[in-house]
């Protein structure tokens, strides 16, 4: 599929926004020949009769967008008819267990190169140029989602990194799959194309299971200097033992640091974090900067809204009260220094049948979801599915900050301002709250992977006219 995008090569960007203190200032954004470091300077190309014209529809370039976690093989799975008898009933979280295990005895190559070109195909149209991407492996599915993990992973390495997660859904050391399970993951954690270990110990039988699945995970990460990934603590029972205390402690005797190794560890989920006192996100903060853990935290709000598990009692009996967690993310940034980010996590199946793969939406739904109104909030949001979310999964060490400066070597996002309507009217949007505020459709935006623009089958070239100069078909 990646195969079927043209590129071409960019020599500048021409009178353009980026993220600064000056909004109405225009810059100039030239890519160094065979890669995409940059040189950033003044614009001189808007002359003074042209001025208002040039400040009114010059686009705004940002850095371009990653998913943190998204699982390739699950996705879309309520648009395939082989499919079509596993949609939601009581959309409980057992369930949607119930109903992906069902599906992935069905499950094969051919669907999930399509599903999982799909999400990829959509995920760059929306800007989106790295991607932490589960796959899948046990008794039930064997190698076969790994394999096609592989395969996307190749075909797409010119416009979209994928760090492929080798992901135990199912229980490794309990259960009567437990030992096929564990054995198949010993083998594929192996693999030189798997950069991340992935687990759930919360599908785990018991909480002593639990705690050995968090420590085989993290030794055998560590063993191969390779990142881990938890799916965690999701739940909102007050009841039930924060794993999350167990990780860091394991991290602990394991004596990884940052200081140490450049393999990161993430906690997605954590709903059953959100019940946590003022005191324990004290300690919790404390414990991972006193100790230099490299650890960030995802969350993942479309799903979290959906579908965390509420504790069993009177509140099944009681349709208006229904309580829901999601990380507080802005909070856990600006008053913990605890490293968030946002992802999608799942698209089109029981575990989330709602929203779609463009991380603006995500940040736009962050707004209200975390109050985060004013531009400085959203200039955050827009980090943690850009600049901080791919810091996060280990892709870069450079700066979270989303103003672009000279030796910038990202990919960008380009945001023209275009008629959306169809009947000629267009309301430019010339900062970063705007974006996120009001996402743009994704046929409007234009990305540029590599140093190279990605050419949409569009009715015009926007960008010849607008913003782009000295582009080479290839």
């Amino acid at each position: 599929m990646a195969a079927n995008i043209r590129t071409s090569s960019i020599k500048t960007l021409r009178s353009v926004r980026i993220h600064d203190e000056d909004p109405s200032s225009l810059w100039d954004i030239s890519f160094a020949r065979n890669n995409s470091e940059t040189t950033i300077s003044p614009s001189k190309s808007a002359t003074i009769d042209k001025k208002e014209e040039e400040d009114s529809s010059a686009p705004l370039v940002l850095p371009a967008l990653v998913h943190p976690h998204i699982h390739l093989d699950k996705a879309f799975i309520h648009g395939s008819k082989e499919y079509s008898d596993l949609l939601p009933v009581n959309g409980s979280f057992e369930e949607a267990l119930h109903f992906t295990t069902l599906a992935k005895k069905r499950f094969h190559h051919d669907d999930l190169i399509k599903r999982g070109n799909q999400l990829v195909t959509e995920s760059v149209a929306a800007g989106v140029t790295a991607i932490r991407g589960f796959v899948e492996v046990d008794s039930t599915v064997k190698m076969t989602c790994l394999e096609v993990g592989k395969r996307l992973k190749k075909e797409w390495k010119d416009i979209c990194q994928i760090q492929l997660v080798s992901f135990a859904q199912d229980p490794i050391f309990s259960g009567q799959h437990a030992e096929e399970n564990w054995r198949r993951m010993e083998d594929a954690v192996r693999d030189p194309e798997v950069d991340v270990i992935g687990t759930t110990p919360y599908v785990e039988s018991t909480v002593e299971a639990s705690r050995k699945n968090i420590e085989w995970a993290i030794s055998r990460a560590w063993e191969l200097q390779k990142h881990v990934d938890f799916h965690i603590d999701y739940n909102l029972n007050e009841n039930s033992e924060a794993m999350v205390w167990h990780v860091l402690e394991t991290l602990r005797k394991t004596g990884w640091t940052a200081s140490a190794t450049k393999a990161r560890v993430m906690l997605g989920h954590c709903t059953r974090l959100t019940l946590f006192s003022d005191d324990e996100w004290g300690r919790l903060a404390s414990t991972i900067h006193d100790h230099d853990l490299p650890v960030s935290f995802v969350a993942l709000p479309t799903s979290d809204l959906y579908m965390a598990p509420l504790p069993v009692g009177e509140n099944f009996k009681r349709p208006h009260v229904r309580p829901r967690g999601t990380l507080q993310v802005l909070h856990m940034i600006q008053a913990l220094s605890l490293d968030t980010v946002i992802g999608v996590n799942n698209v089109g199946n029981a575990f989330t049948p709602w929203g779609s793969v463009d991380p603006i939406s995500l940040a736009c739904l962050g707004v209200g979801i975390y109050h985060g109104g004013k531009p400085s909030d959203v200039a955050m949001l827009y980090e943690c599915i850009s600049t901080r979310a791919r810091a996060a999964i280990g892709l870069t060490e450079s700066s979270v900050d989303i103003g672009l400066k000279t030796g910038y070597q990202g990919d960008l996002l380009i945001l023209p301002n275009v008629d959306q309507t169809g009947f000629g009217q267009t309301r430019p949007k010339q900062t970063v709250a705007d974006i996120v505020w009001d996402p743009p459709e994704v046929s409007t935006r234009e990305v540029v992977s590599n140093g190279r623009l990605l050419l949409k089958n569009t009715a015009m070239n926007r960008l010849a006219s607008i913003a782009v100069e000295s582009i080479q078909d290839s």
